[in-house]
């Protein structure tokens, strides 16, 4: 049985500004995912256009983590309480409510820059793992997010002195294994080939909502949704949608291919289902097509 490090959430000070380790992580995240943006560039994605991307993306995962925290997990303290709102070094970051941030900033972004929803999709979601590992680190470094109660006899059952003196399950360390690291690996294997537009994006979909759905049942439960803290968890509820829209996208995508082969087959021509869109022009206001 392990005991909880007593490590101090504030990476460095000067004076009386205090840099944390969760925001460190943040930022860690981002320039780590900006990098491999760049490995995966060289698919035609020019350095500007990704550091572009990557910012915008980047604000929607703050304002909407920060804001599905609030909604979804906590609101009766934060309108009590609303200018801790701003307060995001503290932690307290939802990955719903930022995956729905991204999901905006994209569109957003898309419609910009004449690209495809899912096309951007695809690019970004091998990406996004190694930025929830190092969320999750920052989780564990400021002991939140704890585990339910464990077997003494769990070889890395850990006790958190701040909590109570029960050995639990140190669940930041399994989303970071699973949601961080395993997810990372299967989606960056997976997307190394090409595949049909939206596959990648619902592989993400799926893997972290199936991850996510797994690891709650170790997770100390929450409120959760009317009154079934401890059958459905909040992140249960919230992670059903996402491994529905990933079989979706996976089923939408298999057809696409299979298609594909059928054309093939019977010498039809068609736009390649493996074939990046054309970039479209974005359109000036006042100037007509």
């Amino acid at each position: 049985m392990l005991i909880y490090p007593d490590i101090d959430p504030v990476a460095f000070s000067v004076g009386e500004f205090s840099i944390r380790w969760y925001g460190v992580m943040y930022l860690a995240s981002y320039l780590l995912a900006l990098w491999l943006a760049r490995l995966r560039g060289r698919q035609g994605w020019g350095v500007e256009t990704l550091e572009s991307l990557m910012f915008t993306l980047f604000i929607g995962l703050v304002i909407g983590g920060r804001l599905g925290q609030v909604l979804f997990y906590a609101p009766e303290y934060y309108f009590a309480n609303p200018l801790d709102i701003l307060q995001i070094w503290k932690g307290g970051m939802s990955f719903h409510g930022g995956l729905v941030g991204v999901l905006l900033a994209a569109l957003f972004w898309a419609r910009r820059h004449g690209r495809g929803w899912l096309e951007v999709g695809d690019f970004v979601a091998p990406l996004a793992p190694m930025g929830l590992l190092l969320g999750r680190i920052g989780n564990f470094i400021n002991g939140e997010i704890w585990g339910r109660v464990a077997d003494p006899a769990l070889p890395w059952a850990m006790i958190f002195p701040h909590v109570d003196r029960l050995p639990r399950h140190p669940v930041q360390l399994y989303h970071a294994a699973m949601e961080g690291l395993a997810l990372f690996v299967i989606l960056w294997m997976y997307s190394r080939k090409p595949r049909p537009t939206g596959a990648v994006s619902g592989a993400f979909l799926l893997g972290y909502g199936v991850f996510r759905a797994l690891v709650e049942f170790f997770r100390e439960p929450d409120a959760g949704i009317f009154g079934f803290s401890y059958t459905i968890s909040m992140g249960q509820w919230l992670s059903l949608p996402m491994i529905i829209a990933g079989l979706f996208l996976l089923w939408r995508a298999g057809r696409a291919f299979l298609r594909a082969q059928d054309d093939t087959a019977f010498n039809v021509k068609r736009t390649p289902v493996f074939e990046t869109p054309p970039v479209r022009k974005a359109r000036r206001p006042g100037v007509r097509p």
